[in-house]
């Protein structure tokens, strides 16, 4: 299996490596570390990284929003407490729910 440092990485797919190392924080892509602690990208990691900028480039979505997406589907409390806050609020429940329906269509691609 071909791997790659966050610099060939960062070459492969036009992120730089700060953002490369950004996305690991946000759990976007996250990929392994050596023995040594250093990121190793494989070929997984590289066609994450080339979706997400189509992605991106497609539905106009900041990063901010996709790791948010992505966090309420790793936070099950997170994500109760955003729809009960929600609901609360009377019409924007309608239009979490659409939100959500379309991240979670977006990650799922």
């Amino acid at each position: 299996m071909q791997l790659f440092t966050v610099g060939r990485a960062a070459a492969q797919t036009g992120w730089s490596p700060r953002m490369l190392r950004y996305l690991e924080t946000v759990q976007l892509v996250v990929p392994a570390r050596t023995g040594t602690g250093y990121r190793s990208y494989g070929i997984r990691d590289l066609n994450q990284l080339r979706c997400l900028r189509e992605l991106r480039e497609r539905f106009a979505l900041e990063l901010d929003e996709l790791a948010f997406a992505a966090r309420l589907r790793r936070e099950p409390e997170l994500r109760s407490a955003v729809d009960s806050w929600l609901a609360a609020s009377g019409r924007a429940g309608d239009w979490f729910e659409w939100e959500q329906r379309k991240h979670e269509r977006l990650l799922a691609a």
